[in-house]
């Protein structure tokens, strides 16, 4: 009655182990380390630059404990914080010579103290929050203005092609702030405009009126459009903000929206906040230019003459002079998507482009008149241009364009990167900043240990003491929650924060809330007579249904906060959930399997330690009562 198969013993020997191997990461604690990682989006980190920290940190006499190269940044190991601190001066020295133009960024962090052979099974701690681990913390405004300006010029510019091209003469067209100010000498021509705003610009309304012989159009944006282009605004800066800080091997950054017009980032494990600011600063802007191929041009490419008048001279990735054209043709504000593949014809690797309408329009003039002639993609940074390509043009180009040549697939990859992250699309400016220090965090990891090791202490006593045998399983059980808990938000890196840990404080009282159900339902079948073995039966099958039922009802609340809720409260909920399906796990399965291995190889089982079962008091015996008409004596 009360066996487990085997197979059923496998799954929980695995799961345990499992558990046990994903969360034990999570003990080692954290080290102090210094970050390299690239200041520029054209430079590369890689085993070279590896070796060349390793290298710096050799001659300044360190040595670190463990170096790596993790993904887009080298980590550098160390003991204590004087050797980190030291070695970050001997490695800003060694690889920024000239601090005006850093091609790296050496900054201060933490990184796991976890064994390598852990990281190579891919067991890695749970991420720690800005609360628990220090880091900085930034309030950004996005100058929602100056996105309506910006767009306002672009509608200007968007207006006077498609003027042009509709053969709408004697108009001119000024921005003023938001507005634009279209002023005719013909009435015919007014009329044609306002056709042709109702026909191509949904987002603009115009008011007519006539002064004098003069007549005059206000156009200005529609608030319903306003509204939705400081939305995209706002959410292309949170994009591009993702991109930039990703690629430069900020660890586990939090950038998400707050109100209508802020941006919250939070960068943990990063002390320095001059550094911090400097990695948010460092968005970049695309421009598409025309190479200069004249003689001048050539020769000034070549070394052997000034740049030509009307060109700019910039180093291309391998440290090679371009000379650009300074007409702009098109700027990453009209590029709208770039992804890697490969030639269905070569297949070879290429980049292919998409851009809007206005930049579609420009790209096939221009390649009708420029066809065989390179085209430099001129990336800006901190003001200095650098041309990450200069592709040829080899036919009419339109809204969909392709790069390719002799590129291989991570240089793809990272082509269509750095294309994809753009520009910002507003201004920002930082509004508030705080930093929180390492030891404030070590002291509320410290304090949220305690309240989940004092919560489950206090709960094992309590149930060793009034369910005696079944307490112990329960308390086995509930320990095995709390390892798969971790385990799990092991696995999915997940970013523990305060909330969090008090949502682990909850998943105990949660998890123990079965078993106390099971329990009780055990001593109620003893107390109606049921054999031991039979009462264990019937009382993990009958409390099932009301287990399933409280956690069900408890879990669609978690996953309202998790749809509903940001920031804390979503961190919050996230455990929350993952806690209450641990606990049917450990609480059901677990614990079951355990009564089943101590209990469900006695065949003749005469009682079972589950404390005091309570008998219900012997009634006295029932009086005689009458019914119809009462009696009465005189």
């Amino acid at each position: 009655m009360n066996r487990y198969p085997i197979w059923k013993y496998a799954i929980i020997v695995i799961v345990t182990l499992v558990g046990l191997l994903y969360a034990l990461p999570n003990f080692y604690g954290e080290a102090p380390a210094v970050q390299v990682s690239a200041a520029k989006s054209t430079v590369k980190v890689d085993a070279s630059t590896e070796a060349r920290v390793a290298d710096a940190l050799k001659a300044g006499g360190l040595t670190p404990d463990m170096l790596t190269l993790d993904g887009t940044s080298v980590r550098a190991r160390f003991t204590t914080p004087d050797e980190q601190l030291k070695a970050r001066d001997v490695l800003q020295r060694a690889l920024v010579p000239d601090p005006s133009d850093p091609p790296y960024v050496v900054a201060l962090n933490l990184v796991s103290r976890s064994p390598a052979w852990l990281s190579a099974l891919h067991a890695f701690p749970m991420y720690l929050g800005l609360d628990l681990r220090g880091g900085v913390h930034f309030m950004l405004q996005v100058d929602m203005q100056g996105a309506l300006d910006k767009r306002a010029e672009n509608f200007a510019s968007d207006l006077r092609t498609a003027m042009r091209d509709k053969n709408i003469r004697g108009g001119v067209v000024t921005r003023n702030g938001q507005a634009l100010d279209v002023r005719f000498r013909d009435a015919a021509a007014a009329d044609a405009t306002q056709r042709l705003l109702q026909d191509q610009f949904a987002d603009l309304t115009a008011v007519r009126t006539q002064e004098g012989a003069e007549t005059r159009l206000a156009v200005t944006i529609k608030p319903e459009a306003a509204r939705r282009l400081q939305d995209t605004a706002l959410k292309q800066n949170i994009t591009t903000l993702h991109n930039r800080i990703n690629e430069l091997g900020v660890a586990e950054p939090v950038i998400q929206q707050q109100g209508l017009d802020r941006i919250v980032v939070q960068l943990p494990g990063v002390q320095d906040t001059a550094k911090a600011k400097d990695i948010l600063g460092r968005t970049a802007t695309l421009e598409l230019r025309l190479v200069d191929e004249s003689t001048e041009g050539r020769a000034a490419e070549a070394g052997t003459g000034p740049v030509p008048f009307g060109s700019e001279r910039f180093m291309d990735r391998e440290g090679r002079p371009v000379i650009v054209r300074k007409q702009v043709i098109i700027t990453g504000e009209n590029l709208t998507d770039a992804q890697p593949g490969f030639d269905s014809q070569t297949q070879q690797p290429k980049v292919d482009l998409t851009v809007d309408a206005k930049g579609g329009r420009i790209m096939r003039d221009v390649s009708r008149e420029n066809y065989r002639k390179r085209l430099a993609i001129v990336l800006f940074e901190k003001g200095k241009g650098e041309v990450i390509t200069a592709p040829s043009i080899n036919g009419e180009l339109g809204t969909r364009f392709q790069i390719s040549g002799s590129m291989g697939v991570v240089e793809a990859n990272d082509l269509a990167l750095l294309l994809r992250a753009g520009s910002l699309a507003a201004p920002m400016e930082i509004i508030e900043e705080s930093t929180i220090g390492p030891s404030l965090g070590a002291d509320n990891i410290e304090m949220g240990f305690k309240s989940v090791a004092y919560g489950f202490l206090a709960i094992m006593v309590f149930m060793c003491a009034y369910y005696a045998m079944f307490g112990v399983f329960s308390s086995i059980a509930l320990a095995l929650n709390l390892l798969l808990l971790v385990a799990i938000l092991s696995m999915l890196q997940a970013t523990l924060t305060l909330p969090g840990i008090a949502a682990m404080a909850l998943a105990i009282g949660v998890a123990i809330d079965s078993n106390v159900l099971i329990n009780e339902r055990i001593r109620e079948e003893l107390r109606n007579g049921a054999a031991p073995q039979a009462a264990i039966h019937a009382g993990y099958e009958r409390a099932w249904a009301t287990i399933l039922d409280s956690n069900v009802t408890t879990l669609i609340a978690g996953i309202a906060l998790l749809a509903f809720g940001s920031g804390p409260v979503r961190g919050f909920a996230v455990v929350h959930c993952i806690g209450i399906v641990t606990s049917m796990f450990s609480a059901v399965f677990f614990a079951r399997g355990l009564t089943n291995l101590w209990y469900g190889r006695q065949k003749k089982l005469k009682s079972v330690s589950i404390g005091t079962v309570w008998k219900p008091p012997v009634d006295a015996e029932p009086q005689a009562q009458l019914s119809g008409k009462s009696l009465s004596t005189k």
